[in-house]
């Protein structure tokens, strides 16, 4: 994963330093920390193995401070704490850097206090903000940092990457997981651990029975983002078939009684139900909407 990490142009901007308050965009949530962390060790110089490095990746390095704990929301005692802490001068160097992880779950609130000290922040210190998605960014802070965004991971690379963690994986199950990933690493390993149960919960869903039962069912599912990754990776590999390009299709069972047109519109209505889950729409009627649309689309191909 570090490799991957290292590939980034926000993780090469680091040595630049060309920035007093930066915002990563990176889709990945489960590495966004890691991303961020390797990012600080590329501004402060730090070698890997270097005390500096290890101190970094245990977030107990005294001129790098991350916010806030692992798994919590940046809080308004966070900002307060930060505040006091950037008049103080850098322990070990002649910069301080503050790593605030997912940003974008801190509240309006809570960013609209840090927006005097990310546009003046005092000399020395630097701001690296790190988000999965740019909305949930105030406008005032997103005008007062410059912007990494980190795009989608080659298939390639992804699949590289998997196989350099799970070298006892098959290459099949390898390159079904990186095919279906979108570029997030972290979907492509749950779609590997998960045995292929995502893309059978995708197969279930396009048969289009008992639609009421099965969405109350993943309704309770935290594995949103795999759930259609599964379902677009099958809907593409319909199209492959419809299109007499079989080279391509990964699955060994596809449903049937889908036309090309049906195949086309369901891959633009899934687009369209990832966009809703984004705005924190309910899982459960996002794909209720969701199935019902593209059951309307095959009914009308097949007419």
């Amino acid at each position: 994963m570090k490799e991957l990490l290292r590939s980034t142009t926000a993780y090469k901007a680091m040595a630049h330093g060309a920035f007093q308050s930066a915002l990563v965009l990176f889709s990945d949530g489960k590495y966004l920390r890691d991303l961020l962390k390797e990012c600080a060790k590329r501004f402060f110089g730090a070698e890997d193995g270097s005390r500096v490095a290890t101190l970094i990746d245990k977030e107990s390095f005294s001129d790098c401070l991350i916010l806030p704990e692992k798994g919590e929301k940046l809080s308004v005692d966070d900002c307060e704490a930060l505040v006091e802490e950037s008049l103080l001068a850098p322990v070990e160097g002649k910069k301080k850097l503050f790593v605030l992880d997912h940003f974008d779950a801190a509240s309006a609130l809570v960013q609209n206090k840090l927006l005097k000290i990310l546009e003046e922040p005092p000399s020395g210190v630097f701001f690296l903000l790190g988000a999965e998605a740019e909305f949930s960014v105030l406008p005032t802070v997103l005008s007062r940092t410059v912007k990494y965004v980190v795009a989608p991971f080659p298939e390639e690379e992804i699949e590289r990457a998997l196989a350099r963690k799970y070298r006892e994986e098959e290459k099949e199950a390898l390159s079904r997981a990186a095919g279906a990933s979108g570029g997030i690493f972290s979907v492509g390993e749950s779609l590997l651990l998960g045995g292929g149960n995502e893309f059978a919960m995708a197969q279930r869903f396009l048969a289009l029975e008992n639609i009421e039962l099965f969405c109350r069912e993943m309704g309770e599912r935290k594995e949103k983002k795999e759930f259609f990754a599964a379902l677009k990776s099958l809907l593409r590999d319909m199209l492959m078939q419809a299109a007499g390009q079989t080279q391509y299709v990964r699955s060994h069972r596809l449903p049937e009684g889908y036309p090309m047109g049906a195949i086309i519109a369901a891959l633009e209505l899934v687009g369209e139900a990832e966009k809703q889950m984004q705005f924190n729409a309910s899982f459960a009627s996002c794909l209720y909407a969701l199935a019902l649309g593209i059951k309307e689309e095959k009914e009308k191909w097949l007419r």
